[in-house]
């Protein structure tokens, strides 16, 4: 295609419009993570339109953490960040597959283990009662970006030998495979260092900080069914909230 052919665009503000067709540029891989965006001036020429609303077009990517800019040297691609709703029960390829992201597993074990007093507390088991323990390393588009580490208890886990955990999320094989309703899951978020095996799952250097969420997964009758350690790069993963105010209980606070 001619630099200096017009792109058509859908009816949108202009800025907006140009955001979004280098948003998708930038998702499907057209530009590639760390590369350098084309020019103000490319830009301009490219959408027929003036520098400032480009600026203003490349200011929102920057602020969604999809672009950079180093003073001198241009606009460069981020590398990719997931993000996952902290309020909606889903699975890491659940979330990231409904924003274009390609998501794959790779299974470290799946083994049968004697639970420790920590598990077993969390699935309501004896101490070291079986329990099959699952290790996989999730990679978003190619990139590693968490280490999940899954205890469930023995019969229902090993429900899930024969299922494709390579490219599946363990709730919907809960869910579709085997007929487990899923009801809540208590959440806590806390961060870290690496250690040794997260350095190894993760490729970043030893002390890097990394987020680690601990959740506890019930079913729908409120029996915990999947227990699970998730550490995620620091720079790569992020969970995001709405938090409304609750006007009344200020109110009922200050009468």
């Amino acid at each position: 295609m001619s630099q200096n052919k017009l792109i058509a665009l859908p009816p949108q503000p202009l800025y907006a419009r140009i955001k979004d067709t280098l948003r998708a540029r930038i998702l499907d891989g057209t530009y590639a993570p760390h590369s350098q965006m084309p020019s103000e001036h490319e830009l301009c020429a490219l959408f027929g339109v003036s520098r400032i609303t480009v600026r203003q077009a490349l200011g929102d990517l920057q602020k969604e953490g999809l672009v950079f800019r180093l003073h001198g040297k241009g606009t460069f691609v981020s590398k990719p960040k997931a993000f996952q709703n902290v309020t909606s029960l889903q699975g890491f390829a659940e979330a990231m597959s409904s924003m274009g992201y390609e998501i794959v597993n790779q299974l470290r074990s799946f083994r049968v283990v004697k639970a420790s007093r920590h598990v077993a507390q969390k699935l309501q088991l004896a101490e070291g009662e079986n329990v099959v323990e699952i290790h996989r390393v999730r990679l978003l588009n190619r990139e590693p970006v968490s280490l999940e580490l899954t205890w469930l208890p023995e019969a229902l886990g090993k429900r899930l030998a024969n299922a494709d955990l390579v490219a599946r999320d363990i709730f919907l094989i809960l869910e579709n495979d085997c007929g487990v309703a899923l009801g809540h899951a208590d959440v806590s978020i806390d961060a870290m260092l690496a250690d040794d095996d997260i350095v190894d799952a993760l490729r970043v250097q030893e002390g890097s900080p990394v987020l680690r969420i601990e959740r506890t997964t019930h079913d729908a009758g409120g029996t915990p069914i999947d227990y699970e350690y998730l550490y995620f790069r620091g720079d790569a993963f992020q969970y995001r909230l709405r938090v409304d105010r609750d006007k009344n209980a200020s109110h009922t606070a200050n009468p």
